[in-house]
């Protein structure tokens, strides 16, 4: 079969390649391994556990994938092809937005270690962008799922695909926000002549991390702003389709292959080799680590888990300041402590 030729009744639109899924999900399990290593090494789910649930996620994905390629046919007899199908769409495409929550998570940490450099209190960054996360994740979730059903009607495609613009569109504007964010906050840390490498290492990855998430989410777009609407049951309608959606190459390249570097490079850049997780550790004027006080969470097991599932907006602490102490007694306030 000719590469773009579509085929009847596929869900994929053509004949999916029946190697590349089992190269990524291989090379996304080590990297998930890694990253669940690396966050038992250095006690910083908190910080970094995104990436290891993304990975995860990534890996079942394309090992649905895999299955696909084998069972791509729609069948009126059994809905199994049809749900793995749905299935590896869902895990592959919600990631993206998780692994930009986790850039600002990386961006947070940053503003709670250098808060004077700060262009917004740290706390503010993690609630506001969590809520907008939140947001994407809802309508990305509900595109995905109701987009990649070929079974679906017209109308219903069409709203996938809407919604998922929608969610893209979002995350196009957040990813200008962090960018405007965190170039403040090293033109600040530039002035303040903050000598630690490790901030600027720590921002030149979050820049390029960013990148590549940019380049997916217009791939994404283009994808979606163009001919999308598969009939099942129309070769004819299906020639007529936007050719990112007929070549699989488009998907390897700007969906799995961005992603996957992208979880490498911080496999390799991991967060906590530079900063301690704790947010409670910040930098002095004078080049000295300061420590906070202990804050006890008083919350539930149950509220916890409910300010994670929210991403950080609901369930949150009581707010209060932590103060802090150098070897010069001088005190320090730390903006934001209330994850």
């Amino acid at each position: 079969m000719a590469a773009g030729e579509p085929i009847l009744y596929s869900l994929y639109v053509y004949a999916p390649n029946k190697g590349a899924p089992i190269f990524f999900a291989i090379a996304y399990a080590i990297s998930a391994i890694f990253h669940i290593w690396q966050c038992y090494r250095y006690k910083a789910f908190k910080l970094i556990g995104l990436h290891p649930l993304c990975a995860v996620m990534f890996t079942a994905g394309y090992a649905l994938r895999e299955y696909g390629a084998y069972n791509y046919i729609y069948l009126t007899t059994t809905k199994l092809p049809l749900i793995i199908f749905v299935l590896s769409q869902v895990f592959i495409y919600v990631c993206p937005p998780l692994l930009e929550l986790a850039n600002y998570r990386v961006l947070a940490r940053l503003f709670y270690y250098i808060p004077y450099c700060a262009p917004l209190p740290a706390n503010k960054i993690l609630t506001t962008f969590g809520a907008l996360m939140m947001l994407v994740e809802t309508l990305n979730s509900l595109g995905v799922a109701l987009a990649a059903n070929s079974s679906s009607s017209t109308t219903q495609q069409a709203l996938g695909s809407h919604l998922t613009i929608a969610a893209l569109s979002i995350q196009f504007v957040v990813i200008i926000i962090f960018v405007c964010l965190a170039s403040i906050f090293h033109l600040r840390c530039k002035r303040e002549r903050v000598q630690v490498t490790a901030v600027y290492t720590l921002l030149f990855t979050l820049y390029v991390s960013m990148a590549l998430i940019l380049v997916r989410c217009v791939y994404r777009l283009v994808e979606h702003t163009g001919n999308t609407k598969i009939d099942i049951s129309n070769i004819d309608e299906r020639r007529t389709l936007s050719s990112i959606v007929r070549y699989e190459v488009f998907f390897y390249i700007f969906e799995a292959t961005l992603m996957l570097l992208n979880s490498i490079l911080w496999n390799v850049w991991n967060p906590c080799r530079y900063l301690a997780p704790d947010n409670r550790v910040s930098l002095a004027r004078d080049g000295s680590e300061l420590m906070g006080t202990e804050d006890k969470d008083e919350r539930s097991v149950v509220e916890k888990m409910g300010n994670v599932l929210t991403f950080g907006i609901l369930f949150r602490r009581k707010k209060g300041g932590k103060q802090v102490k150098g070897k010069d007694e001088r005190s320090l306030r730390v903006l934001g402590q209330d994850k």
